[in-house]
C-alpha cells in the first residue's frame, strides 16, 4: 500500500479510461496531459450509492463556480459503463476516471482496508487532492464528509 502523496510532493502521474464531460467513450487521460492547469481529483468508493451521490450532486450545483478555476475528475474503481450511467442519471458536468485495476487509487494511497459490520475488505476512501499547475498536491483531503466537499475544494482553488 501506498502512503498518501503529502502538499508539496508531486502528483503521480496516470493513464486511466475516462468519461464524461469533454471526453468521447473510450478515450484515456494522463495527468501529464493536464499541467498548466489546477486539477482536483476526488476519490469516491462506488458510482450512485448515498453519499457518492451526494457528493457529486453538490459539485454538479457548485458547477458555475469550479469550471472556471480547475478541472474537476472523479476517479472510482467502477467501469466506464457504470460510470456512464451515473453521469447520465445526475447530469454530471465533470469527467470520471475508471480505474478497474486500482492503479491510481493505490498510487494516491487510498485504496485501503475498510471495515463495516465486522467485515474487512479492500476498498477505495474517499479523499480528495487539488494538484496545482506545477503538478505538484497542493492539498488533501482525507476521508471527506459529501456536504462538506464542495466548501473544501472552493476553498483552495
Amino acid at each position: 500500500m501506498n502512503a498518501k502523496p503529502e502538499p508539496g510532493s508531486d502528483a503521480p502521474d496516470f493513464d486511466a479510461a475516462v468519461v464524461g464531460g469533454e471526453y468521447a467513450e473510450g478515450e484515456r487521460l494522463r495527468l501529464a496531459d493536464l499541467r498548466g492547469q489546477t486539477v482536483v481529483l476526488y476519490f469516491y468508493p462506488k458510482d450512485d450509492t448515498p453519499g457518492c451521490t451526494k457528493q457529486a450532486c453538490a459539485l454538479r450545483d457548485g458547477w458555475e463556480e469550479i469550471r472556471e478555476k480547475a478541472k474537476v475528475f472523479g476517479v472510482s474503481t467502477d467501469g466506464v459503463k457504470s460510470h456512464e450511467k451515473f453521469i447520465q442519471k445526475h447530469a454530471l458536468p465533470f469527467p470520471i476516471l475508471s480505474d478497474e485495476d486500482q492503479q491510481v487509487v493505490t498510487a494516491y494511497g487510498v485504496w485501503v482496508e475498510k471495515n463495516m459490520y465486522g467485515k474487512k475488505y479492500m476498498g477505495t476512501e474517499r479523499t480528495t487532492f487539488v494538484i496545482g499547475p506545477d503538478g505538484k498536491i497542493r492539498a488533501v483531503f482525507p476521508k471527506v464528509k459529501p456536504e462538506e466537499h464542495l466548501a473544501q475544494v472552493l476553498a483552495v482553488i
